[in-house]
């Protein structure tokens, strides 16, 4: 059982942000990482479909022996973790956004989160924001466009930058000191938004408390991969390979699947 895979799905490349946390705190284990890329993004799409998805991915990794799935994706997490954990037996790992550190480490008592339609419209998120931001604003945005131009390869693009402006100014404008990202596409943005925010703001994603979890988890569980041996780490999209080719370490194989 130890030897068999790590699942991990998201609507498209950007949970790949969260496959490379996971696999440089657990570098023994094997890892299989579905994008559906098709279907991106998730957020506009409603529960029921988004629900769909998230249950086409998981028989889909369950079918290929995972022993655990992460679902690197806050729409789906918010819209649909609760169900997949009651139809299946296997741990899940979800992924929220970080408001929780952000409004305890605010010194100006404005933050700004930006996420995707899906995730700030789930009572999930409106149940954890409003038990920690009581007394500090909140400035939301929705993050139109986003996903796309990252899963159509213009993650460099003008029109990505001038699309954060528009996004940013808002929370700039509140004096926000913590920039949440409430999508796993969105770490990829970083270098971009540290140029466009000034240099107080701290931007905080979830990254690396997820494959905390999941080591943590698989530890509890006993499903932790103690041996050392070649892995095997395996990368399907239903979209153009070339796009999360762009986003990995040079040398792994991302191969097209129909699904």
């Amino acid at each position: 059982m130890n030897k068999q895979p790590i699942g991990i799905f998201d609507s498209g490349v950007g949970g790949t942000s969260i496959w490379k946390e996971i696999h440089a705190l657990l570098p023994n284990e094997d890892t299989i990482y579905l994008a559906d890329s098709i279907n991106a993004p998730y957020g506009p799409k409603g529960k029921k479909v988004i629900t769909d998805f998230c249950i086409k991915n998981t028989e889909l990794l369950l079918n290929k022996g995972c022993k655990l799935i992460v679902v690197a994706c806050n729409t789906a997490t918010t819209n649909a973790i609760d169900l997949l954990r009651d139809l299946y037996d296997v741990p899940f790992i979800g992924i929220e956004p970080a408001i929780k550190p952000a409004a305890l480490r605010t010194i100006t008592s404005a933050v700004g989160i930006l996420a995707t339609e899906g995730t700030l419209s789930s009572e999930l998120f409106h149940r954890t924001s409003n038990l920690f931001t009581k007394n500090i604003q909140v400035v939301e945005q929705i993050g139109d466009g986003i996903v796309e131009l990252i899963e159509s390869g213009k993650l460099h693009s003008e029109e990505m930058k001038s699309l954060l402006k528009i996004y940013l100014n808002p929370m700039i404008a509140a004096n926000i000191d913590y920039l949440v990202l409430g999508c796993t596409h969105y770490p990829y943005l970083i270098p971009i938004l540290v140029e466009l925010l000034p240099n107080h703001v701290k931007i905080i994603d979830s990254g690396e408390a997820v494959a905390r979890q999941t080591k943590a988890v698989l530890e509890k569980q006993d499903l932790l991969n103690t041996q050392e041996s070649i892995v095997k780490l395996q990368f399907f999209t239903n979209g153009n390979p070339n796009i999360m080719e762009s986003l990995l370490p040079n040398k792994l194989q991302i191969e097209y699947l129909r699904f």
